[in-house]
């Protein structure tokens, strides 16, 4: 948790807000926090944001994009953790993508949502193509294809489709672990099954 500070370095501040939107975004929902309380947290008067970010919106859109980078780092360290080919990478792939909605539900919805802070902005749609591409990559190694080809796209779409409903059906508790005892490890192999190449052996316990 942020500590207010009553004396802050000027080039800290911009971090400080971001740090305490994200705290705030988490504990009150995307449209629940307050430039106020994110500037009482940050131990500024609330005059100080509007020296790095234009508008309420403007500050929500660097969280976020901050945030974005973190997920962009989890699923890249991920897929390198193993080699291509390898069934297990396309199982922490997932892995990092689920921990991340579980870790960051708030901010998770904001990154996929069209709400005004984020539709239409440059930087935003860069950071989405780069994790796009990162999955096509990683989609393509795995079948020893080219990643601009339609059947890395159509295979990195299904991955996409199954991890990112998962992830919300598990952030918004519509699937209950006594209801859906399946391990996790086991359906995103079974995924990967259709994606990895037909030579590729994959054990489920590993």
């Amino acid at each position: 948790m942020i500590q207010e500070k009553k004396n802050y370095h000027h080039g800290d501040l911009r971090e400080q807000l971001i740090e305490a939107v994200t705290q705030l975004v988490e504990e009150d929902g995307p449209d629940g926090w307050s430039i106020a309380e994110a500037c009482r947290r940050a131990g500024v008067s609330t005059a100080a944001p509007y020296r790095h970010f234009q508008d309420r919106h403007d500050l929500l859109r660097h969280t976020v994009l901050r945030a974005m980078d973190r997920f962009f780092e989890r699923m890249q360290t991920a897929a390198d953790s193993f080699p291509a080919g390898d069934a297990r990478r396309i199982v922490a792939l997932g892995k990092a993508y689920l921990s991340f909605a579980r870790d960051e539900p708030g901010i998770f919805r904001i990154m996929f949502s069209l709400t005004e802070p984020l539709e239409g902005h440059a930087d935003v749609d860069a950071l989405n193509t780069d994790a796009k591409f990162l999955l096509d990559r990683v989609v393509a190694a795995h079948l020893n294809i080219p990643v601009e080809s339609e059947q890395t796209r159509a295979r990195a779409m299904a991955l996409w489709c199954f991890v990112h409903g998962y992830s919300f059906l598990q952030i918004d508790a519509k699937s209950k672990a006594e209801a859906h005892a399946v391990p996790e490890d086991m359906l995103l192999y079974l995924v990967g099954e259709a994606i990895v190449p037909s030579d590729s052996s994959v054990n489920s316990d590993e």
